[in-house]
Parts: structure tokens; sequence; C-alpha cells
């Protein structure tokens, strides 16, 4: 199986993948970026960024909205764990994590590190289609046959190691050793512990894109590394055999809120309720969520950072009741004491479902029971979060995402220029100035 994998590596075209793939590759790219740029407003990105430009030095990339050169890895993971950051990014429901915010700064960081030859839109577009497909199929594999549940970087590594290797011009050995390599070495860190004790820790995407282009470099020079179990072992041959006939890719799910993604079905039956019956915070005796158990989990009440705020479900429900809408706004500074939020957060009352967890990850479901001070319950029936693969949202819907985002860092100009950049990034015949304007520092700090 690893034969057919490194060839789908190395020898994927453009003309090979299908129109819903390649329209879906804008679509992961543009959202990525967004996510991004919306990051570096954040302490995390701040110090990440630094650390990166202190312990990282170099030449070959940059770091997002800085411009400060550093060395592939360690762009990678600084623009890395800044996506990560803002919890806002793609995600794949079977894997319950994260590709692309591994996969876009990974690629990133391969390009600027080459020479001169410019890269077309196309090529940068196919190397990152493969990083989805590689990683994914590797995230599945890994949570089949591993006994934890691991962060994405566990997983995204292997498919930076692929985009690096195809970019980097690794021969088939190694290929196949930056696999084992960036396996091996990748953040096999538990999810649930961060979903616990919320911190910057986050989903470990940043050190798996370290990981991914670290073990490629390695193997570049002839390093070697274990065969990667979750490409290589007989007992996932399953999840590869359809490499290169369906695109994993297609089947991304789009975030509007920067919260975990278990809080969002109940977020969303909130505001739906809200909406519907004109139900005000002050006249709320209680609010009861029904969902599956890891969303259960998200239960830190009062948080002191924007990392807890986004690894909890009763505050970011309670800040959009409080105020119609969850943006970054309800998530960071003074929302955070806000009395109207914490005095609803002391009302919201979490029921773990087993109905519920018995068709998680694939459906991810709440229901929600708001009761009023008046004695009046109305319930919103089971509920989804907006944006999965199967209902996704339009074109316009996420160019809007970008550019609510965009605006907090970016000059109007420099937004809507990177904006029309990455949408049409299929048609350039050099990426140059798309990685530029992602370095060029942030217009409004």
């Amino acid at each position: 199986m690893e034969n057919a994998v490194i060839q789908f590596i190395h020898e994927t075209t453009w003309n090979a993948v299908p129109q819903d793939a390649r329209h879906q590759a804008r679509r992961c790219l543009l959202d990525t970026l967004g996510a991004g740029i919306g990051g570096r407003v954040t302490e995390l990105s701040q110090i990440i960024h630094d650390f990166a430009a202190s312990n990282f030095k170099g030449q070959g990339a940059q770091l997002w909205q800085d411009g400060r050169d550093v060395s592939p890895p360690g762009a990678a993971l600084a623009n890395g764990m800044t996506i990560d950051a803002l919890d806002i990014h793609d995600g794949h429901s079977l894997v319950k994590g994260h590709a692309g915010a591994a996969v876009v700064p990974g690629l990133f960081a391969c390009i600027s590190s080459k020479p001169v030859a410019p890269v077309s839109g196309e090529a940068f577009l196919t190397a990152l289609i493969v990083g989805y497909e590689i990683a994914i199929r590797a995230g599945m594999a890994l949570h089949d046959t591993a006994s934890d549940y691991h962060t994405s970087g566990a997983w995204n590594a292997l498919g930076v190691a692929a985009v690096a290797a195809r970019c980097f011009g690794l021969d088939r050995r190694q290929t196949r050793h930056a696999l084992g390599i960036a396996e091996y070495h990748g953040p096999r860190s538990q999810m649930m512990r961060c979903i616990d004790y919320p911190t910057m820790l986050k989903d470990g995407s940043g050190w798996g894109a370290m990981a991914g282009i670290s073990a490629a470099l390695l193997a570049q020079s002839n390093f070697t590394g274990a065969p990667a179990l979750t490409v290589e072992s007989k007992e996932v041959d399953d999840f590869w055999q359809d490499l290169g006939s369906i695109w994993q890719i297609t089947r991304q799910y789009f975030k509007p809120h920067a919260v975990c993604r278990w809080a969002q079905p109940a977020i969303e039956a909130a505001l739906g309720l809200q909406r519907q019956h004109k139900i005000t915070p002050q006249n709320v005796k209680r609010i009861i969520v029904h969902t599956f158990h890891e969303a259960v989990r998200l239960n830190c009440r009062y948080p002191e950072s924007t990392e807890e705020a986004q690894y909890s479900l009763p505050f970011p429900l309670a800040a959009s009741l409080a105020r119609g809408q969850l943006g970054v706004a309800e998530l960071t500074g003074a929302a955070l004491n806000d009395p109207v939020i914490l005095s609803l957060c002391d009302r919201v009352e979490l029921v773990e479902d087993d109905r519920y967890n018995k068709r998680f990850p694939a459906n991810r479901i709440a229901r929600i029971e708001i009761e009023t001070v008046d004695n009046k319950l109305f319930d919103s029936g089971d509920v989804e979060a907006i944006w999965e693969a199967a209902n996704p949202p339009s074109d316009t819907d996420l160019r809007e995402k970008f550019r609510q985002l965009a605006r907090e860092q970016l000059t109007d100009e420099n937004a809507s220029e990177l904006e029309q950049l990455a949408w049409g990034c299929d048609k350039l015949p050099d990426i140059n100035k798309l990685l530029s304007l992602m370095a060029l520092p942030a217009a409004k700090d």
C-alpha cells in the first residue's frame, strides 16, 4: 500500500483532480487563511511568533502578518498555532479534527523555501489537496487503531510531510522515511486533556506542521525513520484503498463560530429558539442542553482566557443568548467578565444523551430546552451545527466570513487583494504575491 500512497504524493496532477475537489481546495485555502489572519489578534499568536523568531532563526519562510524570516519548521509551527488560536478553521467529522490547520502553513513554508522559480497556483493547490488526502486518511487510521483520542497534530503531520516531500523533490525511499519520521515524532497529545484543562496547547496542529516539515528535511538528508503504521499496517489498508478516487477534502465542514465544534449544535439550537420566540436573557430561568459525551465535557463555566471560552459549552451558549450573536468579541476581553453572560452560565445544565453518543462523531447533535421565568418551555428538537459537509456554506458565506476576519487586521485594500488572490489561486502563474501578502505586518496593530 505504501507504494500507491507514495505514487499519489508525487504523481497526482491538477488534471487528475475532479472539479469539486479543486473548488473545495480554494474554499479551504481562503477559509484557513482567514482563520490565520483572525488568530493574529490572540495572545497565543503573539507568544508563538516571538518564540519562533527567537528560536527558529534562519531563512526560507516568513511569519504571517509579521514579516520576520524564520526557518521553514519555525514558520510552520507559528503559523499553524495561529490558525488553531481562533478555533474557526475547517475540519473533518470522522477524524474529529483539522487537516488544513497544518497543511496550509506547511505548504506555505515549503514554497517559501524553494528556489526563485515560479510556482503556479495549480501546482500549489494540487499539493494542498495531496496534503489533505494523506492527512485525513492517516487520521482515520490512527483513530481506528490507537486506544486514545489524539490531537490533530498526531496525524496531520503526515499530510505536511507528504506536501514537503512533493515540494522538496524527495525520492520514493526518502518519502517513505519522511512519513515514518512524521508519524513517530508527531505530537500524540491527548485531546481530552485540552478539553478538561483548556490552555494554549490547543489541537497540536502547529506542532504537527513543524514535525512534518522537519521529517521531510531530515529524510532529504537520508535520516531514516520507522515505517508509518497508519500508512503501511495491513489493518489500515481499507482507509487507503480509495485514495485518488474518493476525495476527502470535499467532505470538510466549516465553522461559523470561533469555538469547539462540539459546542456549536447547542449554540445554533439556542439562537434558533431565541429568534423564533423572542427570548430575552432576563426571561431565561434555565437552559437544559441534551448532547453527546464529548460536548458535555466542555464544562468550563467561568473562563479566564479565550482558550477556556473556546473549549466551553455553557459560556459561548450564554454569550450568544446575551448578545444575539457569537463573534470574536464575545470570547475575549470584557466579555469574559460580562455579568449578564456569567449569570446565564449559571442557568445552563448539561445532560449526556446516549442517543447522540451513538451518532458521534459522524453527527454532532444537541437538543435545547429553555424554560422561562413565566413558566414557558421551548424545545429546539435535534439540531446539528450549520455548515456541515452535507449542508455546506455557499461561496458567498465563506468569502464574507473571510472579510469579517481580515478586516480586523488588514487594510481594506490588502484584504481585498488577498481574497482575490486566494479565491483565484488556480489561475495564478506564480503564487509569490499571495505569500508576500500573508507575510506583511498587520496594518492594524
